[in-house]
């Protein structure tokens, strides 16, 4: 059987490898892991990093202001799809949301939450001028036509419909419960789900804003 002879290179590297075990008492399998994994931040919600959907909207707020995603950039940007009259979901996130707010602290001023109406055929400026800002005076609602709210509904994949009421106008709106999160350079990052509490929310967007 031939030997071939180790090269300086591969002993520096085997040296280096070996070197890892001796900087501290965890095995070298948890070393590799900590190196592997350092860099990816221990969200509480999930991750969807890199999805390719989610990119954007173009609505406008309670202000009557245009509103694109581009404008809240150096922000954490929180997206939650509802509507005023909805009984349980969207109060309840909405004032989850500013729990999480108050718990963040200074931090808050970096974080925009934004409520997107799914019925803008009863959600006007003016009455989500009334419902949004009751929770927190930071956050905004943004409403679109009919059109522009199929549109941003299609791109975020948020399921909506009617659910018959008594009256014509006694409607209610099945849809999605959960939000999303943009980080301050306006990449798509987080899902959030409804009804977990304020804490893993708080985790969550201190990382982001690291």
């Amino acid at each position: 059987m031939r030997l071939f002879p180790v090269s300086r290179t591969l002993i520096a590297v085997f040296a280096a490898v070996l070197g890892l075990t001796a900087c501290g008492d965890k095995p070298l399998s948890q070393n590799l892991q900590g190196l592997i994994s350092s860099d990816k931040p221990a969200f509480q919600n999930t991750d969807i990093t890199g999805i390719d959907y989610a990119k954007g909207f173009a609505l406008t707020d309670h202000n009557g202001k245009p509103r694109t995603l581009a404008d809240f950039k150096g922000k954490a940007v929180v997206v939650f799809f509802g509507y005023t009259q909805c009984p349980d979901v969207c109060p309840t996130t909405m004032a989850e949301m500013a729990s999480v707010m108050q718990a963040l602290g200074p931090l808050s001023d970096r974080v925009q939450v934004l409520f997107v109406t799914i019925d803008p055929e009863r959600d006007t400026q003016a009455l989500l001028a009334h419902y949004v800002p009751a929770f927190d005076s930071r956050f905004l609602g943004l409403v679109g036509d009919k059109a522009a709210t199929e549109k941003v509904a299609k791109d975020f994949r948020i399921f909506y419909q009617k659910a018959p009421g008594k009256e014509p106008g006694s409607y209610t709106m099945d849809h999605t419960a959960g939000s999303y999160v943009f980080d301050p350079e306006g990449r798509i990052r987080l899902f959030v789900r409804h009804g977990q509490g304020a804490g893993p929310i708080v985790n969550d967007l201190k990382l982001l804003l690291k």
